[in-house]
């Protein structure tokens, strides 16, 4: 019987069969039946403070154990049982109501007894992929999938725990999902069998020695100095030995800093793969973050005053999603490299800026890191201006590549700061009054929450504002020749060993380090034309 057709008398409407085409629901699971010990076990630990603490006390005071006897043991015993199965109830529900489903779209999470929470992130939005363990959870094998999204000013789902090693495979499965792999293999291409994702190349690594030295020389024991002398000179000024108290919460304070910074560098490593970059660090609470290409915003390349004795660099970066925190666990995800030379440095901005846009980016970058003046092309302060900073007008400056725009300043704390054109969120021209009289301008490239905050500082006004309207424009046309959200959608597999990164190394010695790439050929922009301008230009406003 043809669709549409009158039925005859007698005849029964026809039923349709279950489509085989149709795709099935993925099936929802549950995490590890550990997971709500190790989320739990500081209620343990204050059951067991409480209960031993008088106990512990009068031992030490020489009492011995003052232990119920009789009917108060076993009322003690009987309300420490249930105390012990209200705990055991609580973590089982917690783990029975705690599942997670992965469709080809999204990641879902719902947890929650008495208030359901239901969390999703979409694959193709995911910035970044952290697998984090903590000390307990390492002691049991376990680990923490963190989905950092845009926007998200937290993560936006974390699924606590699991296995590591099913961990790691649910990240390597969502980032193949939302870099467009699994379509790539899905369309037939010559790998399409091959579902094995490429190993991945270690960069660089970070001994011990250097982290433990780079913790000693960084700005925080310039601080500490600082704060010494302070309390010195109060203490003679005053005469009072008292003062010499400060030094108590400042010992404790720049010990937490210094531990911070310890713990977070230790073990640093970082390669990169079929994903994108992966960076791994910690001491006690292990990190394994996943950056996949092209989601890195802004960059800074920073030095401390007394990292110029040995020539140490540090990179921090800012991802959508991960927000401007100022934790420790925060700063620790936003590092890109806690303490490397300027070939390292060369190394890790090889992988986040492949297209240097520039005939000499060694030149260009190195530059922007040590050099004053207007070496490699760099515009700086006008000289009528050097009095603002006498010793930083010839450090402050900026330089436009194909690609990016760097800006640097400062002297004593040197940085250099670098924008993709296509990650410009806006532009904002801002003048203050003593700036107005010099004709002098800041430019302010607005980025995603982070570390950095890109600033073109006290340039020529009028320079200023050809730069506003010329990094608009470069914005927009390089937003438009970007890469789809889906990274290696619509390409061969070949395109995880292409620019983007480095091939894999041919033998067990170490990689060389690899140099910025020469720019790729690019066509020129459109013509600009009278109709009005796209949505996608980034707005910019005069302050």
């Amino acid at each position: 019987m043809t669709a549409g057709a009158p039925r005859g008398p007698g005849e029964e409407p026809a039923t349709a069969g279950p489509d085989p085409a149709a795709k099935t629901e993925p099936e929802w699971k549950r995490v590890h039946p550990v997971s709500p010990l190790v989320r739990g076990w500081i209620a343990l630990a204050a059951l067991a403070y409480f209960v031993g603490r008088d106990q512990v006390e009068s031992g030490f005071a020489g009492g011995g154990m003052d232990l119920p006897a009789g009917s108060a043991l076993y009322w003690t015993l009987l309300a420490l049982g249930m105390a012990l199965v209200v705990i055991a109830g609580a973590f089982f529900l917690s783990w029975w109501f705690t599942r997670y489903q992965l469709t080809h779209d999204h990641i879902r999470v719902h947890s929650g007894v008495v208030v359901r929470r239901q969390r999703q992130a979409r694959l193709d939005r995911v910035q970044a992929i952290d697998i984090v363990q903590p000390l307990l959870a390492r002691i049991f094998g376990l680990a923490e999938l963190r989905f950092e999204v845009a926007d998200a000013g937290e993560s936006a789902v974390r699924l606590a725990f699991l296995r590591l090693r099913d961990a790691q495979q649910l990240r390597a499965q969502i980032l193949e999902d939302a870099s467009g792999a699994g379509e790539t293999h899905a369309d037939g291409d010559g790998d399409a069998g091959d579902a094995t994702v490429p190993g991945e190349q270690q960069v660089l690594a970070l001994s011990p020695g250097r982290v433990i030295a780079s913790v000693l020389l960084s700005g925080t024991t310039v601080l500490l100095v600082l704060a010494v002398a302070g309390v010195i000179v109060l203490t003679a000024l005053t005469g009072e030995a008292a003062s010499i108290a400060a030094m108590v919460p400042i010992i404790f304070g720049f010990g937490s800093a210094y531990w911070n910074l310890f713990s977070s560098g230790f073990n640093f490593r970082a390669s990169v793969s079929r994903e994108g970059i992966r960076l791994r660090s910690g001491l006690l609470d292990t990190r394994a973050s996943t950056v996949p290409p092209g989601r890195i915003q802004a960059l800074v390349v920073r030095q401390p005053p007394l990292w110029r004795i040995p020539g140490w660099y540090s990179i921090s970066v800012n991802v959508a999603g991960y927000g401007a925190g100022s934790d420790n666990a925060s700063s620790a995800r936003t590092r890109l490299l806690p303490a490397g030379t300027s070939e390292e440095v060369l190394r890790m901005l090889a992988l986040v800026l492949p297209v240097a846009g520039t005939a000499d980016p060694v030149g260009v970058f190195t530059a922007g890191m040590d050099g004053t003046g207007p070496a490699a092309g760099f515009t700086i302060t006008p000289r009528r201006a050097r009095w603002r900073a006498p010793l930083a007008w010839r450090r402050n400056g900026f330089l436009v590549t194909d690609s990016a725009l760097l800006a640097r300043h400062g002297y004593l704390w040197r940085s250099l700061q670098v924008v993709p054109h296509s990650r410009t969120q806006s532009l904002a021209l801002e003048q203050g009054p003593l700036q107005r009289l010099q004709r002098l301008a800041d430019l302010v490239l607005h980025s995603t929450p982070g570390p950095v905050s890109p600033r073109v500082v006290e340039i020529d006004a009028d320079t200023a504002r050809q730069l506003l309207d010329d990094q608009s424009l470069r914005a927009r046309t390089a937003r438009r020749r970007d890469l789809p959200e889906q990274w290696l959608r619509g390409t061969g597999p070949s395109l995880a060993k292409s620019a983007s990164f480095p091939a894999p190394p041919q033998s067990q010695a170490p990689p060389p380090a690899p140099v910025l790439p020469p720019p790729a050929p690019v066509s020129p922009p459109p013509t600009p034309v009278s109709p009005p301008v796209s949505k996608e230009e980034p707005p910019h406003e005069h302050r």
